[in-house]
Formats: C-alpha cells, sequence, structure tokens
C-alpha cells in the first residue's frame, strides 16, 4: 500500500467569518445546466441575468485593435485607461448632467460585483451594520460578512412601493450602520424609487453618516418613457454616496466584466486602496472596448 493511501487526512480549519457563511445562490447553476444538457434535455436558463444578445460591434472591433498593442497587455493598475475615465466622465455627464472628475470620483472596476462587495472593506468592521434590501443582489450581503459586519436586511413590500422605509429602521440599527444599499430601477421587483425618496435618502444618510452604495445597473432599462435618474443628481450625494453602471446588461458584456463606480473622491480613494491589494485592475484591452461601447451611446 502506498504512502498516500495511508496518510491520514488533515483539515485546516476554516476562518470564523465563513462558519454561516449563506452559499451563494446562483453558484451551481452553470453545472446543473450543463448536467441537464449532457442527458439531453432542453433547457431553460432563468438563473443568472446572463445576455444572450450581442454586444456593439464598436466594441469587439475596439477589443480586437487593443489586442493588436503589445502596450494594452500590460498591467492596468487602478488607474487603468485614461481614455476609458474620460468617457465614463462624458457619459455620465450627457446621461445624467452630472459632471466628475474622471481621475478623483470615477474608478474602473472588474464587474460591479467585485466594486460592490469590496466597498463594505474600506467602512466596515466588527460590530458595524449595513442596511440591505431584502431580496436584493448578494453581494450585498457577502461584503458585509465578509469585512466582519452584520447584515440588516429590510423587506421589500408592495405596501411600501418595494421602497426601504428609512424612517422605520431601529434607531441602534441606524447608530452601527456604515453602507445603506439602494438599488433602483430595483431588481427583482423592478420598482423605482420616485425622486423626493432618493432626496430623503442622501439626507438620511448625511445626518447619520452611513455611505449610500447607489447600484444603478439598470440605469437604462426603462419602459413608458421613464428615464432613471443617477443619485448623483441628488444635492449633496457627491459627498456620501458612490453610484456603481455596468456593461452586463446595458451593452449585453456579462462575461467581459467591466464596469465603474462614480461618487464621493473619499470613497472612490479609499475603494482603490483595497482593489490595490486585490487585483491590479481591468485588462486594458476590454477598458478600450467598453470605451467604445460607450461612445456608441445614442
Amino acid at each position: 500500500m502506498s504512502d498516500v493511501a495511508t496518510r491520514e487526512t488533515v483539515s485546516v480549519p476554516l476562518a470564523d467569518r465563513l462558519h454561516g457563511f449563506p452559499a451563494y445562490p446562483l453558484a451551481d447553476v452553470p453545472q446543473i445546466r450543463r448536467e441537464l444538457s449532457a442527458r439531453g434535455v432542453d433547457v431553460i436558463d432563468l438563473g443568472a441575468g446572463d445576455a444572450d444578445l450581442a454586444p456593439p460591434p464598436a466594441a469587439v472591433a475596439a477589443l480586437a485593435a487593443a489586442a493588436a498593442d503589445p502596450a494594452m497587455s500590460r498591467y492596468p493598475f487602478q488607474l487603468g485607461l485614461p481614455a476609458f475615465r474620460e468617457a465614463v466622465a462624458a457619459w455620465m455627464q450627457a446621461r445624467f448632467g452630472v459632471h466628475l472628475d474622471p481621475f478623483r470620483e470615477i474608478l474602473p472596476l472588474v464587474g460591479s460585483k467585485e466594486g460592490i462587495a469590496h466597498l463594505a472593506f474600506c467602512y466596515v468592521g466588527a460590530g458595524d451594520a449595513t442596511i440591505i434590501p431584502d431580496p436584493g443582489y448578494q453581494p450585498y450581503v457577502g461584503g458585509t460578512l465578509l469585512a466582519g459586519g452584520q447584515p440588516w436586511t429590510v423587506p421589500l413590500r408592495p405596501e411600501n412601493d418595494f421602497l426601504i422605509v428609512l424612517e422605520d429602521l431601529p434607531a441602534n440599527v441606524i447608530r452601527r450602520a456604515r453602507v445603506l444599499y439602494l438599488n433602483y430601477p430595483n431588481n427583482p421587483t423592478a420598482a423605482t424609487a420616485p425622486r423626493a425618496y432618493l432626496e430623503a435618502a442622501v439626507s438620511f444618510c448625511r445626518e447619520n453618516r452611513i455611505l449610500l452604495a447607489y447600484d444603478n445597473a439598470y440605469s437604462e432599462i426603462a419602459f413608458d418613457g421613464y428615464r432613471p435618474p443617477s443619485i448623483l443628481e441628488i444635492d449633496g450625494a457627491a459627498e456620501i454616496a458612490v453610484e456603481f453602471h455596468s456593461f452586463s446588461k446595458t451593452y449585453n458584456m456579462t462575461g467581459w466584466r467591466i464596469a465603474w463606480a462614480a461618487g464621493s473622491a473619499e470613497a472612490i480613494a479609499a475603494l482603490a486602496r483595497v482593489k490595490n491589494f486585490v487585483d491590479t485592475g481591468q485588462f486594458l484591452c476590454v477598458q478600450a472596448a467598453a470605451r467604445a461601447a460607450l461612445e456608441s451611446y445614442a
């Protein structure tokens, strides 16, 4: 019998933060789909919101052109491609009328998911809380738990128009809260937030020194003439809010993993500090493609 066969199994203890850590709801969907497809089952996957349409031709062409340039294969770091930052700033100005410094108030992300999750590491520690809509995007919860904080989930109810009723939050939660996560247009309820509510949310966060993390991934998916706003349009939001935008839904670029955060220069700098230790920025060629997608926006 070999040494391998007789070797005792040794289990290294997991960190306390992973005990009771929830399973990611969509983590097993690709494997389940693969197994069903292998058995000949005609599968309609309603799991992840994964676009099945083509990305913009301009983005594909820009990616191919950038890939031929050896300089575009170097480390991007958090600065990334300056032209991408400038294109984001121009898009935010044209779309929302919001003026942003491309180098202080914008940060390229490896998908909005990582930026949202890593934001908690900037503000949340043991004993702190975050205020999270339920149902909501799982990185709100995951980022909080990995940072050592407590997620305070608030059910989204039809009688409240699927809004978090801020005045109903317990005082002890507000005292410990470091981040409030909002997502409108909302996934999965499709609810929208009136401007008066956004103004109240900004005032609430300013009064209680809570960062407002505004997940605006669905800003370009609206109907009947409705134009979703940016939280940064609201007076006072620039100092207390960070908004997240993604190319996944608007441009059918889910697998490209490209997004941006915009808003409070202090929060953007803090998020960049965290990201310096966990990633070296998104591939420059993808940033070039994302710039082309933005500039093809009509």
